[in-house]
This record gives C-alpha cells, sequence and structure tokens, in this order.
C-alpha cells in the first residue's frame, strides 16, 4: 500500500487585521478538512484572532445566523443559528446548549497588519 506523506503546515494570508473588529463581523474561507470541502472564519476576541471551521459540534452544520455573523448580542459567545449552542470565542469550547464538545481549532496569527491561517496534515487550502 502506498504511504501518503503528511501535508507539511503551511502558512497563508487570510485578510488584513483591519478587516476584523472586537466581537464582529467574521471573514470566511474555504478550506478542505479531512478530505471534504468545508467554511471556516475568523474572529477577532478580546483583541487577539481565533478562526474554526464553520460547523456546529452537535449537528454539521454551519454556524452563523448571517453572512458572517456568530457572536451573541453582548459579543461573548459564539452561537449556532440551529440549535443555540454556545462557544467560547478563545477556545471553541462549548459552554452550552446541545454542542457535542468544541469547534475544530485553526492555528492563526497576525503580523504586520495581515492575518495568517496554517494547514497541516487534516486541513489544506480550498482549490481555488
Amino acid at each position: 500500500m502506498e504511504q501518503i506523506a503528511p501535508a507539511e503546515p503551511a502558512w497563508h494570508a487570510l485578510c488584513g487585521s483591519a478587516e476584523l473588529s472586537e466581537a464582529g463581523l467574521a471573514q470566511d474561507f474555504d478550506v478542505v478538512y479531512q478530505g471534504r470541502s468545508c467554511r471556516a472564519f475568523v474572529i477577532r476576541f478580546r483583541g487577539q484572532v481565533h478562526a474554526f471551521l464553520n460547523r456546529c459540534s452537535h449537528v454539521a452544520l454551519e454556524l452563523d445566523w448571517l453572512p458572517g455573523q456568530f457572536f451573541d448580542p453582548e459579543g461573548s459567545y459564539l452561537v449556532c443559528a440551529a440549535h443555540g449552542a454556545l462557544f467560547l470565542p478563545d477556545t471553541g469550547a462549548c459552554v452550552g446548549g446541545p454542542g457535542r464538545g468544541p469547534l475544530v481549532k485553526i492555528p492563526v496569527l497576525e503580523r504586520d497588519g495581515v492575518v495568517y491561517w496554517q494547514s497541516g496534515q487534516a486541513l489544506g487550502p480550498a482549490n481555488t
């Protein structure tokens, strides 16, 4: 059987830092996770950027209730529009509702006014 080497981690430019406001609209992007195409998003919370797959841990549905809108009205939690599960914006941990674990977190960094996400073994850029 042929062995496939895991993908080397790589950093991909995602958006400008100024495009993310505190607990505001997310920037979304397409990825391939475990061989399947799906959406992901990046947000700013408490001054830091965080990215996750746009997939609820309860049922694999997208979380946002309108495009780019993931936060509750107070800007404290990410909310699944389908079933109301609540997730911490910095870790993705489920803290309420029917979620069955954390959101899938994507490594990100912010440098020189640009936000980058990191691909790896199970996560890669979508074909463009």
